[in-house]
């Protein structure tokens, strides 16, 4: 009884370390991570590919309006798993951080830099009492001067650099797909059909068009693009990852 009452004592505050060096808060932001669907990013080289689960709770559901893939600038998109106001919060950030950036500098703001704005914007979170961190990771994928990046964001404020990453619920299995079968010399095509096939190996059914988001962003134009339900459609009956009708009349 007195441990647990200890632990209480200490996860009370974001700003008080437990005797082992754990912020209990912060650890209990990364379990918020895991309850949202999965996002996944994959880095080719001809581009990023960004792509998310966006299955909706109801077939009353509009699916237009499940946000998961954002454009924070012409070269960068941003996707993520969690707490969906949070996310949102941080992409406006990284949108005024991108802005400010041209009208500073006269030019795009790097992959990178924006990357650790967004994460120094979320530390102050693990630092000041009266707030709590944000319950989201991100995904920060672009291209800067023709270079591909990807990057992941962490509750606790700390960015990560990968080929191919995956955030949200089963972020084993998705990773472990995506280890597998990642490859250096993928293209941008290889790249979209290896982000969907980790999104549906956690689902037998197959996934449907409204159920998914994808964009990428081409080394060659350094441009967002979102694909529409159309595109992603070919890409699904191309890599035999489409819902069948009776799959979506089962799950309904």
């Amino acid at each position: 009884m007195q441990g647990q009452a200890q632990q209480q004592a200490y996860d009370r505050g974001i700003t008080i370390f437990s005797p082992d060096g754990r912020l209990y808060q912060v650890e209990y932001a990364r379990e918020a991570v895991k309850r949202g669907t999965a996002s996944i990013g994959v880095r080719t080289s001809e581009g990023v590919v960004l792509a998310a689960d966006k299955r909706s709770r109801s077939p009353l559901m509009e699916p237009t309006s499940v946000e998961k893939i954002h454009k924070a600038d012409d070269h960068i998109g941003i996707a993520s798993a969690g707490h969906v106001a949070d996310a949102r919060q941080l992409i406006d950030f990284a949108r005024r951080q991108s802005q400010v950036n041209r009208l500073r500098y006269g030019e795009p703001i790097g992959i990178e830099t924006l990357t650790k704005e967004v994460t120094d914007h979320i530390q102050q979170y693990t630092q000041v009492g009266g707030a709590r961190p944000f319950g989201v990771a991100l995904l920060i994928g672009g291209v800067e001067n023709g270079t591909p990046r990807l990057y992941e964001t962490d509750p606790s404020g700390t960015p990560y650099e990968w080929k191919a990453v995956a955030i949200g619920a089963d972020r084993g299995d998705h990773q472990e797909h995506l280890e597998e079968n990642y490859r250096d010399d993928l293209t941008l095509e290889d790249g979209i059909a290896l982000a969907l096939e980790a999104i549906a190996s956690t689902n037998e059914d197959g996934i449907s068009p409204d159920g998914v988001d994808v964009a990428t962003v081409s080394s060659e134009s350094e441009r967002f693009v979102e694909l529409s339900n159309e595109d992603i459609e070919d890409h699904l009956v191309a890599n035999d990852l489409l819902a069948t009708e009776e799959d979506e009349t089962e799950d309904e």
